[in-house]
């Protein structure tokens, strides 16, 4: 773990964050609106222009951020490449989810980036604690190697066999004990999270929705955030590279949510990564041989590539069903 990297950087980089979201809801998304596919592709172009950006000042100044690091410059971008492109492939993943969540609950369009925002935001400090939470266990405690590097080779063998996901709400225990404490309107109130009915705040479906969103977050970081540990244990590399890959997660939602069902072999190409990275571990814990990056990055992106390829040439084939009704916000 590299501990001289001046507190400087750490502060500057969570400030530059902050001021993007800041000038991206205050100024880009002040006013609640449909986002349609032209201006996701923009900012999906954007955001991933930004992180090869940042990718390049690596490449060109990690020496002098932390010279006392094991790390070349050219190793640190590589790594900080790798990192981004597991963490940016898993997201994917959880878009699947994202849909779900909107689609159950009927989240309008008008109040779908909202959501995310404030759900991205609550990742950010999640995804902070697991990644420095999950360096310092590794780095204080050997075996946790193994522990992480079993998980995530059992999580991508699971991921394999996993049927099409469901979601089921009203059977999540968080859920359950929110509603114990605030009650729930049965519709919504515009782009509001809480309301005030009767001198009481109730909860609305779009704060529920979100609620599902940082569930849904966690339990994602808790298989990505060993995966990218697997590549680098550089807690600067992995936070930076964690956050540029969920930044872009809005923008990215909006501009695959249309077709994300025809990539129906990705749960595929992932679960091998999951394993892969998992081997890797186990790999260099019991052998002391460390896999060079640029391999993982090569079978990270051909894995990406190669069940992306098979899905476009082997279309799922949908089953032909009736038109339903217009969906109603289901009674949470």
């Amino acid at each position: 773990m590299t501990d001289n990297i001046s507190i400087w950087f750490w502060i500057g980089f969570n400030a530059f964050v902050l001021a993007m979201l800041a000038l991206d809801l205050g100024v880009f998304h002040r006013k609640s609106h449909e986002v349609k596919f032209k201006e996701a592709i923009g900012w999906s172009v954007f955001w991933i222009a930004l992180a090869g950006i940042f990718n390049v000042g690596i490449y060109l100044y990690w020496n002098s951020i932390a010279p006392n690091s094991s790390y070349t410059n050219s190793e640190a971008a590589l790594a900080f490449l790798t990192g981004y492109l597991i963490e940016k492939s898993l997201s994917v993943d959880n878009l699947f989810v994202i849909l779900l969540i909107f689609s159950y609950f009927a989240v309008p369009s008008l109040y779908q980036h909202k959501v995310l925002f404030w759900g991205i935001l609550g990742a950010l400090f999640f995804r902070a604690f697991f990644i420095f939470a999950g360096v310092a266990l590794i780095n204080r405690f050997s075996w946790m190697v193994i522990v992480f590097g079993g998980f995530l080779i059992l999580t991508g063998i699971k991921m394999a066999f996993q049927k099409d996901k469901k979601l089921e709400p009203e059977k999540n225990p968080v859920l359950r004990l929110f509603k114990q404490f605030v009650p729930v309107t049965p519709e919504y109130h515009g782009g509001k999270f809480f309301t005030r009915i009767d001198n009481r705040v109730w909860a609305t479906p779009l704060f529920v929705a979100l609620l599902f969103v940082e569930l849904t977050d966690i339990v994602f970081a808790v298989d990505s955030i060993p995966a990218i540990i697997a590549v680098t244990r550089e807690p600067f590399l992995v936070y930076t590279a964690n956050v540029f890959a969920i930044l872009g997660l809005r923008s990215l939602y909006f501009a695959l949510a249309g077709i994300m069902k025809m990539f129906h072999y990705l749960h595929y190409g992932l679960s091998v990564i999951l394993v892969f990275v998992g081997g890797k571990m186990l790999y260099t814990h019991f052998t002391g041989d460390k896999l060079p990056t640029s391999i993982s990055l090569g079978v990270i992106a051909g894995t990406i590539a190669a069940s992306i390829i098979a899905s476009l040439l082997w279309p799922k084939k949908e089953a032909a069903v009736l038109p339903d009704p217009a969906p109603a916000v289901p009674s949470v």
